[in-house]
């Protein structure tokens, strides 16, 4: 049974931190206490139906209201509690500073006269930074903006200022060391990049600040020593000077002979996180016979390719790409030379270490220009808004910042234009402020506007009283008739006939905000967008309703996904509407009993996922043949697909066959987990690996139904998480995934949410005899049987783990930290109070985004085999739809396990058939999580208030860190460290937690 109590102080905390706005929806609560807690509401554990009931039900706590969008919006109640800790909370801003030196980055802040080199040099980092951000749930894309824009202004300020350097280094700077990361192939690249944008050439002198700027990395010596040797990258030319160390450097000239070979490294790397050793680029006389300039038809092949792939594409997926598109090999002398793409694509190394593993970007003047066209038109909206208008012009409505804005749906007769409005601020708040300044206004007994308007006209706005309530609103009219006229509410999105007595002149003021009501375009529903089936489906779910949008482009009419998020399960409300247009007479009948089933899928919990006979699954077959036979015919880039999303509907290979697919989950842009529909297997694959379902074939692969019917089998006494084991799972699998003539026979259909049909499997045509089926063979085994429990025990640091029945993996190198009394950049994954808190260093973020990638496409794409668990050894598991680097701490009866993982610092509870060995190539980059507590303040027994106001100023947050010391252990996550923590968000100032908590427990010990 949950606590109560703990319940209204969490929901109190998550209200008190909203009180200054316009309240918490639904959605947004369930989503705030989520992150607070780490769990769910438990409103059926507390005895209510609904959330709603349990909300009902503590007035003391919460206070409901309606806001004028018509939404459901809760407040924090006021108490003395709730008043007196929102005063603590809010002393942060005149927190007293004891004890140490108070500026930890005092460059990092805004100051007005920042040179106009240096701004170039930030937009032009910003520009790399922002395509390495792969995966949004680690950081907020704006944190990345606020921080790199410290970094920028640190870096700009400190060479015009006489104030020290702060002794550590910017967040995503990776310093190389002097010789053993030094790969000649990568640096030519990257020169030729930098000689692209400074054609007209620039002092070699310059070339080491350059190059840092653009990759956070410093610039090889050796590479210095090398220039002169590059000529087919560069030309360096000694000018007229009394200095004879001025050198200047420009763009090669064209080649005349062959190129000469790079010299190989010094040394090997230390450490590695690719999947193929390093080794020293070739020297051999192949590689210097390899042309140095791309054919003009080879570079067009590539450019088409790239420019799919906006979030860039993995070198190494070039190959295979390029020949399933033109049904030719890729030169191999392009891969070995990635140089000679530069002209026309950026060459990123997310792994300075590794060279052979690089993203290409696509890079068109085209493109630039249009980004540059779209930043002065949202400047120019910016500074329209703030001005007095004298005349009838509107700023235009810009489009939220934020991934997922809340909307509120109008209407919609075509999917390409559904109507809508913004919810939040600057949008339905400001609307509603601007209504009621209207409503003051023209209801004024003396004011001369009140007289209605005596002859409108067509496409004039106008200030309208609404029929039906006593509003004043914005208005277009569209026509005019007798004594009426036809309007369109410009922020409302809906039209209505009134009478001329109620139209009245416009003032100028209140012509300053935009028109609230816009389109949008639902995301794979173009050729779809007047289907009579799809706009009723459209029409019942989301009309009228507010909604969460995710925005794909940023257009005019922006491309979004709808989703409904008031129900336990969030709803796709694209992919229902496209599930409209299914034909229910193609879909797999249920009968009695089947022959020649085909069991494609056994998961780890024991469903089964079959493709039983049926007219559909015959024209499915015969379809996907000629999809086949069309590909094969077809030389063209315009069937990859380039903008993934959630629910999107396409087509990727399963053993070696073209199969319907939809996309469950995105990591990042460039890794992405798929459901094959019709075959109930889940994988996960690289974008390039996915095809858009042609159009002669898209409306009747559309229409037919998955063909994978959800099964599982009836009369087991199995049941609950973890039930099924390893070996029983593995029998089940190797008894029927092979088998062409299975049978089965329907015990019942379960017609709740799971739809699940309970069956009786047979691996022959024999189904009338019950004895003979898998069920009762399984059920008489020991399958089923459990290992006893391994409990959960605490060691202190630097003792020995107990021996071990399997032999000792090699673990990944120790982090790298600073000497005490330096400052690193971090952010606080977990943070439960002072004493115990876990960070990540920011540098190495990136690495930890690629491996976490990596490991997805690895382990999703391996079988699933019985697996011996230990405590205290280090594996890979699964955790929701991520796999992370874990260390067991206890194995339970019921087949879960705990876990804690290693680059996070959290504890989770999972399926034992959810872990997998960690192989070698996983364990190259030093475990991310940190085991950290606060400096400054005395260790005690945190309370309850103290430990959430802790975790509201550092958790999920980019802090810098100042190491005080160093806990070692025989364990790297044992190792514990002592650290301030200082937010620098702050223009005017900079923000150290622990004098906060030490002035909180002051004030709870003076109430004491």
């Amino acid at each position: 049974m949950a606590d109560v109590e703990l319940v209204k102080k969490m929901l109190r905390e998550v209200l008190t931190a909203n009180k200054s706005g316009p309240g918490v929806s639904l959605s947004r609560l369930q989503s705030e206490y989520k992150d607070l807690t780490g769990e769910q509401i438990p409103h059926k554990q507390l005895g209510h139906g609904n959330l709603d009931a349990l909300l009902h039900s503590m007035p003391s706590v919460v206070r409901m209201e309606r806001n004028r969008s018509g939404e459901m919006v809760y407040f924090a109640s006021v108490s003395g509690e709730t008043a007196h800790v929102a005063k603590l909370v809010a002393r942060q801003r005149t927190s007293k500073k004891t004890g140490r030196p108070q500026m930890v980055n005092c460059q990092m802040r805004v100051k007005p006269a920042a040179p106009l080199e240096s701004v170039i040099c930030f937009l032009m980092i910003m520009i790399f930074s922002s395509k390495k951000l792969m995966n949004l749930s680690l950081l907020n894309f704006f944190d990345s903006i606020k921080i790199n824009l410290g970094l920028f202004l640190f870096s700009s300020i400190n060479a015009g200022s006489g104030k020290p350097k702060p002794q550590h280094s910017p967040k995503d700077y990776n310093p190389s060391s002097a010789g053993g990361n030094y790969s000649p192939q990568q640096v030519q690249g990257r020169l030729r990049e930098v000689l692209n944008k400074y054609s007209n050439g620039f002092w070699v002198s310059k070339l080491p600040q350059l190059y840092r700027e653009l990759y956070k990395q410093d610039l090889p010596s050796e590479a210095l020593k090398d220039l002169e040797h590059w000529t087919h990258v560069c030309t360096v030319e000694k000018p007229c000077s009394s200095n004879p160390k001025e050198l200047l450097l420009y763009p090669a000239k064209e080649p005349t002979h062959t190129q000469t070979p790079s010299p190989p490294p010094t040394s090997p790397p230390t450490t590695t996180m690719s999947p193929l050793p390093l080794t020293p680029p070739s020297t051999s006389p192949s590689h210097t016979a390899s042309p140095s300039t791309l054919s003009p038809d080879l570079k067009q092949k590539l450019g088409e390719l790239l420019v799919k792939y906006s979030n860039g594409l993995w070198a190494h997926a070039l190959p295979k790409l390029y020949l399933d598109t033109y049904k030719t090999k890729l030169p191999e002398h392009v891969l070995e030379n990635l140089s000679l793409l530069s002209d026309f694509c950026t060459v990123d190394y997310p792994m300075p270490d590794n060279p052979k593993r690089a993203i290409l970007y696509k890079r068109t003047k085209e493109e630039e220009s249009c980004n540059r066209r779209e930043s002065v038109e949202e400047r120019r909206a910016r500074e329209e808004v703030g001005r007095r208008l004298s005349s009838q012009a509107v700023p235009p409505l810009l489009i939220p910042r934020e991934e997922y804005p809340s909307v509120l749906v109008v209407e919609a007769t075509n999917t390409n234009g559904v109507i809508l409005r913004y919810i939040g601020e600057g949008y339905s708040q400001a609307q509603e402020a601007l209504e009621d300044e209207m409503r003051e206004f023209y209801c004024c007994q003396d004011n001369h506007s009140r007289t209605p308007l005596a002859s409108p006209t067509s496409g004039q706005l106008t200030a309208v009283r609404a029929e039906e309530e006593e509003e004043i609103l914005r208005a277009q009219v569209t026509e005019v008739m007798t004594d009426k006229v036809k309007v369109y509410y410009v922020d409302h999105g809906f039209s209505e006939v009134i009478s001329k007595v109620k139209v009245f002149e416009l003032h100028n003021t209140f012509f300053k905000l935009p028109f609230q009501a816009t389109k949008c375009k639902l995301a794979g529903l173009e050729t779809f967008c007047q289907e009579p089936a799809v706009l009723k489906k459209f029409e019942s779910m989301a009309s009228g309703k507010i909604l969460l949008a995710e925005i794909l482009e940023r257009e005019q009419t922006p491309l979004v996904v709808l989703y409904d998020t008031s129900q336990d399960d969030d709803v796709n409300i694209n992919a229902a509407c496209i599930k409209a247009l299914q034909d229910k007479t193609l879909a797999s009948p249920l009968q009695v009993a089947y022959m020649n089933v085909a069991v494609r899928s056994v998961c780890s919990d024991g469903t089964i996922y079959c493709q039983l006979p049926s007219r559909g699954l015959a024209k499915l077959t015969e379809i996907l043949e000629k999809t086949e036979a069309y590909f094969h015919s077809q030389v063209t880039s315009e069937f990859l697909v380039s903008r993934p999303f959630c629910g999107k509907g396409c087509l990727a290979r399963y053993k070696g066959k073209w199969s319907r697919v939809e996309i469950t989950n995105l990591h990042g842009s460039r890794v992405l987990d798929i459901l094959f529909i019709d075959l109930g297997v889940q994988a996960s694959v690289e974008v390039f690996e996915l095809r858009e379902v042609p159009s002669p074939f898209l409306h009747d692969l559309i229409a037919i139904p998955p063909q994978a019917v959800k099964c599982c089998l009836a009369d087991l006494a199995v049941s609950g998480v973890g039930s099924w084991t390893p070996d029983a799972v593995q029998w089940l699998r190797d008894a029927v995934l092979n088998s062409t003539d299975c049978s089965m026979k329907i015990a019942k259909l379960d017609k709740t949410k799971r739809s699940v049909v309970h069956v009786y499997l047979f691996t022959d045509k024999n189904f009338h005899d019950p004895t003979r089926s898998l069920n009762r063979q399984m059920a008489a085994s020991d399958l089923f049987k459990h290992q006893g429990d391994v409990f959960l025990s605490s060691t202190p640091p630097g003792t020995p783990p107990p021996p071990s029945t399997t032999a000792p993996i090699k673990l990944p190198p120790l982090l790298d930290l600073p000497p005490a009394g330096h400052n690193m950049d971090i952010y606080v994954s977990v943070a439960c109070h002072p004493g115990h808190f876990v960070l990540q260093p920011w540098r190495d973020m990136y690495k930890l985004v690629v491996l976490m990638g990596e490991m997805i496409l690895y382990y999703n794409k391996t079988e699933e085999k019985p697996l011996k668990v230990e405590k205290n050894q280090i594996y890979a598991a699964k955790v929701e739809n991520n796999w992370h680097r874990v260390l067991v701490k206890g194995v339970l009866t019921n087949g879960l396990v705990s876990v804690y993982e290693l680059d996070y610092g959290k504890h989770e509870l999972v399926s034992c058939t959810q872990l997998r060995p960690l192989i070698q190539e996983f364990r190259q980059l030093p475990f991310q999580g940190i085991t950290a507590q606060l400096a400054g303040v005395k260790p005690r027994q945190w309370s309850e208030e103290a430990s959430i106001v802790f975790r509201n100023h550092v958790e999920k947050k980019p802090l810098v860190a100042q190491l005080e010391a160093v806990q070692e252990a025989h364990h790297p996550w044992d190792r514990k460290l002592t650290v301030f923590l200082v937010d620098t968000s702050q223009e005017e100032r900079d923000i150290w937690v622990h004098d906060i908590m030490a002035e909180f427990t002051d004030e709870l010990t003076k109430e004491v």
